[in-house]
Protein backbone atom coordinates (compact mmCIF):
# COMPACT_ATOMS: atom_id res chain seq x y z
CA UNK A 1 0.00 0.00 0.00
CA UNK A 2 1.79 3.32 -1.05
CA UNK A 3 1.43 6.13 1.78
CA UNK A 4 -0.46 8.30 -0.14
CA UNK A 5 -3.43 4.90 -0.25
CA UNK A 6 -2.66 4.57 3.25
CA UNK A 7 -3.05 8.83 4.20
CA UNK A 8 -6.45 8.11 2.10
CA UNK A 9 -7.56 5.22 4.18
CA UNK A 10 -6.60 5.96 7.85
CA UNK A 11 -8.19 9.76 7.28
CA UNK A 12 -10.93 8.65 5.82
CA UNK A 13 -11.73 6.44 8.69
CA UNK A 14 -11.23 8.80 11.39
CA UNK A 15 -11.41 12.38 11.07
CA UNK A 16 -10.53 13.62 14.50
CA UNK A 17 -7.99 11.63 15.69
CA UNK A 18 -6.33 11.66 19.24
CA UNK A 19 -3.05 11.83 20.31
CA UNK A 20 -2.91 7.40 20.98
CA UNK A 21 -4.42 7.08 17.47
CA UNK A 22 -2.02 9.23 15.38
CA UNK A 23 0.97 8.29 17.04
CA UNK A 24 -0.13 4.81 15.79
CA UNK A 25 -0.74 5.78 12.40
CA UNK A 26 2.77 7.74 12.22
CA UNK A 27 4.78 5.65 14.09
CA UNK A 28 5.80 8.56 16.13
CA UNK A 29 5.50 8.31 19.62
CA UNK A 30 3.64 10.29 21.61
CA UNK A 31 6.06 12.51 23.45
CA UNK A 32 7.65 13.53 20.07
CA UNK A 33 3.93 14.74 19.02
CA UNK A 34 4.34 16.85 21.93
CA UNK A 35 7.87 18.09 21.38
CA UNK A 36 6.68 18.67 17.68
CA UNK A 37 3.91 20.89 18.53
CA UNK A 38 6.06 22.62 21.40
CA UNK A 39 8.52 24.17 19.16
CA UNK A 40 6.13 24.82 15.70
CA UNK A 41 6.23 22.04 13.37
CA UNK A 42 2.93 20.37 14.30
CA UNK A 43 -0.04 23.08 14.86
CA UNK A 44 -1.09 22.74 18.41
CA UNK A 45 -3.68 20.01 18.62
CA UNK A 46 -7.77 21.29 18.89
CA UNK A 47 -9.25 20.39 22.17
CA UNK A 48 -12.44 18.66 22.55
CA UNK A 49 -15.02 19.79 25.15
CA UNK A 50 -13.74 17.60 27.77
CA UNK A 51 -10.33 18.97 27.11
CA UNK A 52 -9.02 15.97 24.62
CA UNK A 53 -6.92 17.13 22.20
CA UNK A 54 -7.88 15.40 19.00
CA UNK A 55 -6.36 16.24 15.42
CA UNK A 56 -7.46 16.70 12.14
CA UNK A 57 -6.37 14.75 8.17
CA UNK A 58 -4.60 18.14 7.75
CA UNK A 59 -2.03 16.90 10.87
CA UNK A 60 -1.94 13.54 10.31
CA UNK A 61 -0.25 14.69 6.55
CA UNK A 62 2.19 16.75 8.10
CA UNK A 63 3.39 14.72 10.86
CA UNK A 64 3.47 11.73 7.71
CA UNK A 65 5.86 14.46 6.03
CA UNK A 66 7.87 15.61 9.43
CA UNK A 67 8.57 11.89 9.99
CA UNK A 68 9.32 11.31 6.37
CA UNK A 69 11.88 13.98 6.58
CA UNK A 70 13.51 12.82 9.86
CA UNK A 71 13.71 9.18 8.29
CA UNK A 72 16.05 10.81 5.68
CA UNK A 73 18.16 12.39 8.53
CA UNK A 74 16.84 15.71 7.96
CA UNK A 75 17.88 18.36 11.04
CA UNK A 76 15.01 19.88 12.79
CA UNK A 77 15.68 23.30 11.00
CA UNK A 78 15.62 21.98 7.76
CA UNK A 79 12.46 20.04 8.28
CA UNK A 80 10.47 23.04 9.10
CA UNK A 81 12.31 24.69 6.03
CA UNK A 82 10.30 21.62 3.74
CA UNK A 83 7.30 22.27 6.02
CA UNK A 84 6.75 25.70 5.34
CA UNK A 85 7.02 24.72 1.47
CA UNK A 86 4.07 22.16 2.18
CA UNK A 87 2.01 24.52 3.15
CA UNK A 88 2.91 27.41 0.87
CA UNK A 89 2.14 25.38 -2.34
CA UNK A 90 2.76 28.30 -4.36
CA UNK A 91 6.65 28.27 -4.11
CA UNK A 92 9.00 26.97 -6.49
CA UNK A 93 9.72 23.31 -6.53
CA UNK A 94 13.59 24.39 -6.76
CA UNK A 95 13.22 24.95 -3.22
CA UNK A 96 12.64 21.50 -2.21
CA UNK A 97 14.98 20.32 -4.76
CA UNK A 98 18.04 22.14 -3.32
CA UNK A 99 16.77 20.98 -0.01
CA UNK A 100 16.80 17.37 -0.54
CA UNK A 101 20.53 17.98 -2.89
CA UNK A 102 21.98 19.11 0.04
CA UNK A 103 20.74 16.36 2.17
CA UNK A 104 22.02 14.00 -0.43
CA UNK A 105 25.31 15.72 -0.48
CA UNK A 106 26.02 15.54 3.34
CA UNK A 107 24.99 11.57 3.23
CA UNK A 108 27.39 11.41 0.25
CA UNK A 109 30.42 12.63 2.28
CA UNK A 110 29.58 10.66 5.18
CA UNK A 111 29.16 7.52 3.20
CA UNK A 112 32.89 8.65 1.52
CA UNK A 113 33.69 8.54 5.45
CA UNK A 114 32.45 5.54 6.32
CA UNK A 115 34.05 3.72 3.01
CA UNK A 116 37.60 5.10 4.09
CA UNK A 117 37.00 3.57 7.94
CA UNK A 118 36.07 0.64 6.62
CA UNK A 119 39.62 0.80 4.83
CA UNK A 120 41.41 1.45 7.88
CA UNK A 121 39.84 -1.30 10.22
CA UNK A 122 40.35 -4.12 7.28
CA UNK A 123 44.18 -2.97 7.32
CA UNK A 124 44.18 -3.00 10.86
CA UNK A 125 42.35 -6.65 11.07
CA UNK A 126 44.05 -8.01 8.33
CA UNK A 127 47.75 -6.87 10.16
CA UNK A 128 46.39 -8.66 13.22
CA UNK A 129 45.04 -11.52 11.12
CA UNK A 130 48.80 -11.96 9.72
CA UNK A 131 51.21 -11.09 12.86
CA UNK A 132 49.37 -11.49 16.19
CA UNK A 133 45.86 -12.54 16.63
CA UNK A 134 47.48 -15.71 18.25
CA UNK A 135 48.90 -14.13 20.52
CA UNK A 136 48.20 -11.82 23.86
CA UNK A 137 46.30 -8.33 23.80
CA UNK A 138 49.73 -6.93 25.65
CA UNK A 139 51.59 -7.94 21.96
CA UNK A 140 48.48 -6.77 19.93
CA UNK A 141 49.54 -4.05 17.12
CA UNK A 142 45.89 -2.87 16.80
CA UNK A 143 45.96 -2.27 20.39
CA UNK A 144 49.51 -0.59 20.17
CA UNK A 145 48.55 1.33 16.88
CA UNK A 146 45.69 2.73 18.28
CA UNK A 147 47.42 3.67 21.67
CA UNK A 148 50.15 5.32 19.97
CA UNK A 149 50.03 9.22 20.26
CA UNK A 150 49.86 10.46 16.49
CA UNK A 151 53.65 12.12 16.87
CA UNK A 152 54.80 9.07 18.25
CA UNK A 153 54.09 7.14 15.30
CA UNK A 154 55.98 9.81 13.04
CA UNK A 155 59.00 9.47 15.01
CA UNK A 156 59.40 5.91 14.95
CA UNK A 157 59.28 3.06 12.35
CA UNK A 158 56.83 1.99 10.28
CA UNK A 159 56.64 -1.57 12.33
CA UNK A 160 54.92 -2.00 15.36
CA UNK A 161 56.08 -4.08 18.21
CA UNK A 162 54.91 -7.79 17.18
CA UNK A 163 54.69 -7.35 13.25
CA UNK A 164 56.49 -10.07 11.67
CA UNK A 165 59.31 -8.53 9.68
CA UNK A 166 58.78 -9.78 6.37
CA UNK A 167 55.41 -7.45 6.84
CA UNK A 168 55.51 -4.52 4.04
CA UNK A 169 52.19 -2.50 4.02
CA UNK A 170 51.91 0.20 6.62
CA UNK A 171 49.06 0.32 8.60
CA UNK A 172 47.48 3.00 7.81
CA UNK A 173 46.35 5.40 10.31
CA UNK A 174 42.97 5.68 11.58
CA UNK A 175 40.29 7.69 9.48
CA UNK A 176 37.93 8.93 12.41
CA UNK A 177 34.57 9.99 10.75
CA UNK A 178 32.12 12.81 11.89
CA UNK A 179 29.55 10.02 12.98
CA UNK A 180 32.60 8.67 15.57
CA UNK A 181 33.42 11.93 16.77
CA UNK A 182 29.85 13.03 17.65
CA UNK A 183 28.54 9.95 19.18
CA UNK A 184 32.58 9.91 21.42
CA UNK A 185 31.34 13.29 22.18
CA UNK A 186 28.13 12.46 23.80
Amino acid sequence: MSSKEFLEKSTMSQPNLTIGALAKHTSINVPTIRYYEEIGLLPQAQRSANGRRFYRDSDLKRLTFIKRCRDFGFPIEQVRELVNLLEDGDRSCIEVRDLAQMRLDTVSARVQEMLKLEASLVSFVESCDESCCKGYTRDCNIIEDWSTIQSEKSATSDESCCATPQRQTKIPPLVESTSFRQVRRA
